[in-house]
Order: C-alpha cells, then structure tokens, then sequence
C-alpha cells in the first residue's frame, strides 16, 4: 500500500469508536535465543496483537537502529496494518547519530504512515544519564530532522517517555516544554508499601497519571500525557508487599488496562518477555495470552 494511501487508511481507523486512541504493547527487539528479530517475527508480532481481544495494532520500540529494528520492524507494521511508537536512544552521541539515521532512512523509505510517534530516549531522566536542558535540544534535533522529509508535517508528535517521578520533578520542565506528547511510566508493583497493594493499583496508578497531567498543565497547557508503560508481573520476586501472579496479573489488567485503553493513548508493558523475573507478558510462549485480556 502506498504510503499516502496506508496514512488516510489509519487516519480513518483512529477516528471511530473503540480505535479512538493509539493502543497496544511495548515489544523487545529479540527472540527468546537473543537473536535479532526479521521482519517475518515481527509481523508474527502485529498479527499475535491483532488476534487478541481487543484488537491491538500498535507496538513501541526502544530503538531504531539496534537489532535493524525499524528495518525489520516498519515493512512489517505496514504488511500488517501496524503502526509504531518509535523509540531514538538519546544517550553516547554515537549511538544517538545511528538511531536518527535509522528513523531517518525509514521515513524516507516508507513515508511516515506507520508513525504513531517518536520518543527521542526511554527514562533517561529517571536514571540520571543526561541532563533535562540536553534531552530537551535532542527532541528539537530529531523533530528538525524529520521535518526535511517530504510528507512531514506537525502531526508527527515527537516527545520523550520517562517515569512519572522523573515528569513531577521541577528540574525536567525543560523536556515538558519541548516534548509534544509526554509518555509516562507507572508500577505500582514497584511503588506500593501497602497491605494487598493489588487492591490498590487502580488508585496507585490513576494518581500517579493525574500528578503528571497537573505538572504537565501547568508548565504546557494542551500537551497529552500518553501511557507509556505500566503492568502487574505474573511471577518474580515479591516487591515490598507486591506479589506477583496471574491472579493479580488479570486483577490489575481488569481495572487498569481496561480503563486505560479507553481513555488516552496506552502502551502496555509487555507482550512478551522471555526467562525475565519478574515477568510481565501477557502472552506465553506460543504466543497464547497467559491471562483473560478481554474488556
């Protein structure tokens, strides 16, 4: 499908009903051998996505260049009517200058139709690596850079995803400001000291949701706040009083994720993971959900 025509088809989709908002997971570049996926595994990726309940059509992924992720990953997500939340790793200028070629050599090729948008780094702030002011000139650098590509045009939002104590923070403003969506990451799994803190994710979560959107409106009114990352592990260690378990798993996809995919753009963390504890897929092996993903 030419890229102009792939473009409306989605323009089209994402303005009814249940496809109102960009939904779907956050999805690792390798196979459980460590090999680098082809572009066939992930097409098996869009179309595991697809065949689950609800319909999922979106992935997000960490880089661009690494693992020849958008050279596999775009053909992919247009044979089959996918889309991708790109990911730009900001930190070693080496690497940062290899993923803007990599996204730039997709868009030049493919057109930007299967661009849901770009996160120029994933936590960076969170952890420390960089400093707000050069995360902030990185987003203005990439979003230059996509705007020399003929078909551009503002749509094409390009932002950053940190965790929600990195966006509360007052030092990072700066990347609020230059960001045209803000992604956040929330675990409640990992922030909970309470007894039974499962029955508390849902209010864990939202709140956390909420603090961001206050800062965000204070310092860029306007600016969405997109749900980047958040998940309840099937098994793992058990975190301050958070156990993991399919049980609590289902728990907090019944009330978080339902709710989330109704009310704002969500990308759940994750599809699928491989021997990593603690464990948040939510499908197995044979790419069979491990839970009722169903809303």
């Amino acid at each position: 499908m030419k890229a102009a025509a792939y473009a409306l088809a989605l323009a089209a989709s994402l303005a009814t009903g249940a496809n109102a908002y960009w939904k779907g997971f956050n999805v690792q570049a390798n196979l459980a051998n460590g090999a680098c996926k082809s572009q066939s595994d992930w097409e098996n990726d869009f179309n595991t996505m697809k065949s689950l309940p609800g319909g999922f059509g979106s992935i997000r992924v960490y880089a661009s260049s690494d693992c020849n992720t958008l050279a596999n990953a775009v053909p992919a997500a247009i044979a089959t009517g996918g889309t991708i939340l790109v990911g730009v790793w900001a930190e070693d200028a080496n690497h940062y200058n290899a993923e803007k070629q990599a996204l730039l050599s997709a868009v030049q090729q493919y057109g930007f139709g299967w661009i849901v948008a770009v996160s120029v780094g994933s936590e960076d702030l969170y952890r420390g690596d960089t400093t707000a002011s050069t995360l902030a000139q990185q987003i203005y650098d990439v979003r230059g850079m996509l705007s020399t590509v003929p078909g551009y045009s503002t749509n094409v939002q390009v932002g950053h995803v940190d965790t929600w104590t990195a966006w509360v923070s007052g030092a990072n403003t700066a990347v609020i400001q230059a960001s045209d969506f803000i992604g956040t990451d929330g675990y409640p799994y990992f922030q909970s000291t309470e007894a039974n803190p499962i029955d508390q994710g849902y209010t864990l979560f939202w709140d956390s949701v909420q603090a961001v959107r206050n800062v965000v409106n204070n310092v860029k009114p306007g600016a969405w706040v997109w749900i980047t990352e958040t998940g309840w592990p099937t098994s793992g260690p058990t975190e301050n009083q958070a156990f993991p378990s399919v049980a609590n798993a289902q728990q907090y996809w019944s009330s978080v994720a339902c709710s989330a995919f109704n009310s704002g753009h969500t990308f759940w963390y994750t599809l699928q993971d491989f021997s990593a504890s603690p464990s948040f897929g939510v499908i197995d092996s044979n790419r069979n959900p491990i839970y009722n993903l169903a809303c």
